[in-house]
């Protein structure tokens, strides 16, 4: 059961066309309208990891979201791990 206002810490890796197609760049855009933060970037292997952080309910639909990601991305695969809230530099959403 998800308690309302409850914080936590999820943890992506997104795979398919999702290097070069802005996928970062919207994802912190979608992550600062939902006061979600977090740390984006991409991997050698041609995934994107972030790492989230806000209201659990936000950060589903954020995660909704990173499942289809923007418009010239082609989402093949998100793995989703959720943990506990810990100490998360800064107060904003960042790209690596």
């Amino acid at each position: 059961m998800t308690i309302p206002g409850a914080r936590a810490r999820v943890t992506l890796l997104i795979r398919g066309r999702v290097q070069g197609v802005t996928f970062r760049e919207a994802a912190r855009e979608r992550a600062r309208h939902l006061q979600i933060v977090g740390v984006a970037e991409n991997r050698a292997d041609g995934s994107v990891r972030i790492v989230a952080e806000g209201v659990r309910i936000t950060l589903e639909e954020f995660v909704r979201w990173c499942r289809e990601g923007p418009p010239l991305a082609s989402v093949s695969d998100v793995q989703v791990e959720w943990g506990e809230v810990g100490p998360f530099p800064g107060e904003d959403f960042s790209i690596r």
